[in-house]
């Protein structure tokens, strides 16, 4: 992606500029001239988004920014490379220019800066005369086709017609619109075609209305497309001004019962554009839409949800590649296995079964069912491969792809690193997507911050898919469809964008691509044999910058032997993800590797070696070890862009050494760390610190002062580690006062703690305190009776593994409370039923419970259901739900 790697490398220069000039004093001037190159670039790349796809001429110049930009990338990393390390001269000279020599350099960006500005004045040129001559730019505008909408072999629909047939029928105080959203090709035209001829809406609205909404439409010819069902001749209507037009369609439609559906509205703008017309008084009328947008949805009904379309079922996609291939249910049994195999590797995408039914029907004309047995093997064991070729599935796709802005395009292609069917933890994308360069800085929002909002517009675009949600509402992890993350992986190749490459084995026992050959690649991604590839001779990427090992199979030890494999074939690395492979011995070269922006390490690690804090340019260090406690011995204090510190085991800090200057600056994930690490001095540097993770005896935190220092600090998770003490001698006698605890503190997890109920009045005095979870024992006793005033502010309460017989509690005590979460609470024998009037509560989840609990759960969803019904505003209605894990009922 040019856009990202310009992006990237103006962040990377200005940098350089500013921490290590010393580095390049050599080439100082060069690189300020490069910087000023690559904003022009950067405007030109941003100017040219919407031309990309349509113009030979640009799609041609940015690929050149983006080769030219990656080769100034390799000289300057380098450059820098070898200043930090002399003894890699030699190395370098293998597979790059002189490194100190960007004048070679700077005559290529020279040629392309000249193009960039000859397009630039061609397009002003060009604006100009649109300007002047209207009728020449619609001329030259492209035909808009309008797809067909489907009639036949409609499978799966029939609930959600119902329920969207249901709200077009309800009566409302003004203009209704409803809206159907959803992944590309999963049938949200097909579904509002369903809707349109059912004999109930024709009976219900005489004039019913179609008009297909193009990313590139005309307000003018969508107004008299609707008019046209008003007017029998529209020829008078071309003397008309705009003006005009939209004062007649708003007459015709300011009375009377009717329905218009607006399929695929691409933006909010768009919608915006045209709701002028449409009588926002008339009750009787009713737009129904269909999106791949939420902000569409929001944007045209506030108070009403859009009706997000799902998946289809196994059963579902089943009939439905049946009806496609034999014009009617049923499937003969020699090809039923097949079938169902082509249909599970479809991910319950219409569009997806559809096209492969159509490829079987071609292939299997023959009629002789050997040969139709083996085609159906066939495309069985290749389905990816037959979706990538089919122009369909790619330009349907390819159409969402186009309409993301710049800066989110890199963000989607990049979902094309993780395997098929991968559920992607959303900490870990946003922190590489921030490694990668991704993420523009916004002033007074961190970069984390701007990644979970970038992640969120992909999810309201309906490319990405919610896995699971947080308590506190946040995207835990997400998933992409596999037919998209081939168009990903598709676009990303080295023919088109030269953006990541996917490692895999051959059927001979080899790799492709070889280990031989990924010399010009960026980034690598392998999901299988990783440590057989990393253990390969002749292992050499000298461009490389990104290595994600993402499997599902258990981590596998890295021989002893290749401990140094990695840094030794992938010197400008800048992102490692390995925790697939097991490293038995910390490969000390990995401290050469000074563009390290984000390493994880399965390891049996003891210690952190002091050579890590010559990392400079490191943000994330994640490190999963065997052992309880890990002693980093990194000075980890000096080491300016670290943002995030994790591990699974309770780290040792390093003291802070006299002469450092900054402490901490960056930091804002720090975990899981051992108490005796906290001293005053270290809790007053953490300032920014938002995420904190202690393990290990919590005894000596109780009188520690400085935690209230945390001004920023949002989630605390505290370990009571009793793995050498016993249970009696390890429990906490209290809690810290109230005052002691960070002031901005959101979200708390206790564990281990055996506090005694009484002091859970402690932690409802914390007036910020969102979401608590108790885990494993963090409070003990038979009875906890709530306190009055307190907890004015949970939304979230989770307990886990208690001993807890009686709760008893009143609404008021939660007045704010949204979910509550009970685990393992095997002898509490109620749930207090005052809960159930607390306006907010809208989530009951419960497994391992007595079932007296299970029996005062569903006496609390009748309550809410009684409640809901009872809501004469439907809009401001919150469905109640109840989980109840199977055998506790």
């Amino acid at each position: 992606m040019a856009d990202a790697a310009v992006e990237f490398l103006l962040e990377n220069l200005k940098q350089l500029l500013l921490y290590h000039a010393n580095l390049i004093q050599d080439a100082k001037n060069q690189v300020e001239d490069l910087e000023k190159d690559l904003r022009l670039f950067k405007a030109f790349l941003k100017d040219s988004t919407k031309n990309r796809s349509k113009d030979e001429t640009v799609k041609v110049l940015v690929r050149q920014i983006s080769d030219i930009v990656y080769e100034i990338e390799d000289v300057i990393d380098t450059y820098i490379t070898q200043a930090a390390d002399k003894k890699s001269s030699n190395y370098f000279k293998k597979f790059v220019r002189t490194p100190a020599n960007l004048i070679s350099v700077a005559k290529d960006v020279e040629k392309i800066r000249a193009k960039v500005k000859s397009i630039l004045d061609r397009d002003r040129v060009d604006l100009a005369n649109r300007e002047t001559n209207p009728s020449e730019r619609e001329a030259a505008e492209e035909i808009i086709k309008i797809p067909k909408v489907r009639e036949d072999n409609i499978v799966g629909f029939d609930d959600e017609a119902k329920t969207i047939i249901t709200y077009l029928m309800e009566e409302s105080e003004e203009l209704d619109v409803i809206s159907i959203i959803g992944l590309p090709g999963l049938g949200k035209t097909t579904l509002a075609g369903k809707i349109f001829r059912d004999p109930k809406i024709q009976f219900e609205f005489p004039t019913r209305i179609w008009v297909y909404v193009s990313q590139e439409f005309k307000r003018r010819d969508v107004y008299v497309a609707i008019l046209s069902k008003f007017i029998n001749n529209t020829d008078n209507l071309k003397h008309k001004s705009d003006q005009e037009i939209t004062q007649l369609l708003q007459d015709h439609l300011q009375k009377g019962r009717f329905l218009i559906v607006m399929d695929d509205v691409w933006s909010a703008d768009a919608w915006i554009y045209l709701r002028d017309a449409l009588p926002k008084s008339n009750k009787s009328g009713k737009i129904l839409i269909t999106s791949r947008t939420e902000e569409v949805a929001l944007e045209a009904n506030r108070n009403r949800h859009p009706y997000k379309l799902r998946f289809l079922t196994f059963e579902e996609s089943f009939l439905l590649l049946q009806l496609e291939v034999f014009g009617r249910p049923g499937c003969p049994q020699d090809l039923e296995t097949f079938g169902q195999l082509i249909v599970m590797k479809c991910g319950g995408l219409p569009l997806a079964i559809v096209v492969i039914g159509g490829i079987l029907v071609k292939r299997s004309l023959s009629g002789d069912p050997m040969a139709r047995r083996h085609t159906w093997r066939k495309v069985s064991e290749s389905v990816p491969t037959y979706l990538k070729e089919d122009p369909n599935v790619e330009s349907i796709i390819a159409l969402s792809y186009n309409k993301l802005p710049y800066y989110l395009r890199p963000c989607f292609l990049y979902l094309g690193m993780f395997p098929e069917d991968f559920e992607i933890p959303v900490w870990t994308l946003t922190r590489l997507w921030i490694a990668e360069g991704f993420i523009q800085q916004k002033t007074g929002i961190t970069l984390e911050q701007t990644a979970q909002d970038y992640l969120e517009e992909l999810v309201n675009r309906n490319l990405v898919m919610v896995d699971k949600m947080s308590t506190d509402g946040k995207i835990k992890s997400c998933r992409v469809h596999d037919t998209l993350r081939q168009f990903c992986k598709n676009e990303s190749s080295s023919e088109r964008e030269n953006f990541l490459q996917e490692v895999k084995r051959t059927a001979g026992g080899g790799f492709e691509p070889s280990n031989t050959n990924i010399e010009s690649y960026r980034r690598l991604c392998i999901h299988s044999s990783i440590v057989d590839f990393i253990s390969s001779p002749l292992l050499f990427g000298p461009r490389v910058r990104s290595i994600l090992c993402s499997s599902k199979e258990e981590p596998f030890p890295l021989p002893l032997e290749n401990a140094s494999s990695i840094p030794t074939a992938f010197k400008l690395l800048r992102i490692l993800d390995a925790k697939s492979i097991i490293f038995t011995k910390f490969p000390r070269d990995m401290a050469h590797l000074v563009h390290l922006r984000y390493i994880v390490l399965s390891s049996n690690f003891k210690v952190i070696p002091e050579a890590i804090a010559e990392l400079w340019n490191l943000q994330t260090l994640v490190v999963y070890t065997s052992v309880r406690v890990l002693e980093i011995k990194a000075n980890i204090w000096r080491m300016l862009q670290l943002r995030h510190v994790k591990t699974n085991a309770s780290a040792i800090l390093p003291k802070r050494g006299k002469t450092t200057k900054e402490l901490g600056e960056k930091l804002q994930t720090l975990g899981t760390v051992s108490p005796q690490s906290f001293t005053d001095d270290v809790f007053d540097r953490l300032r920014s610190l938002r995420k904190l993770g202690i393990r290990g005896l919590l005894v000596s935190l109780l009188d520690a002062k400085g935690m209230d220092k945390l001004d920023n600090l949002e989630k605390l998770k505290l370990v009571n580690d009793l793995y050498s003490s016993p249970s009696s001698g390890g429990r906490l006698p209290r809690l810290p006062e109230p005052y002691r605890f960070p002031p901005k503190l959101r979200s708390l997890t206790l564990c281990s703690t055996y506090l005694d109920w009484v002091h859970m009045s402690t932690l409802g005095m914390l007036d910020t305190l969102e979401v608590l979870k108790l885990k494993e024992n963090a409070f003990v006793g038979k009875c906890w009776e709530v306190s009055t005033g307190h907890f004015r502010h949970l939304e979230v309460l989770h307990i886990e593994r208690t001993d807890l017989g009686v709760w008893k509690a009143e609404a008021n005590h939660f007045p704010r409370l949204e979910c509550l979460v009970l685990r393992n609470c095997e002898v509490l024998q109620m749930i207090p039923y005052k809960l159930s009037e607390v306006q907010s509560f809208q989530r009951l989840d419960l497994k391992r419970v007595t079932k007296s609990a299970a029996a005062d759960a569903r006496k609390i969803e009748e309550a809410k259901n009684r409640q809901q019904d009872q809501e004469l505003d439907a809009n401001k209605r919150i469905k109640f739900r109840l989980y109840i894990a199977p055998g506790d009922e």
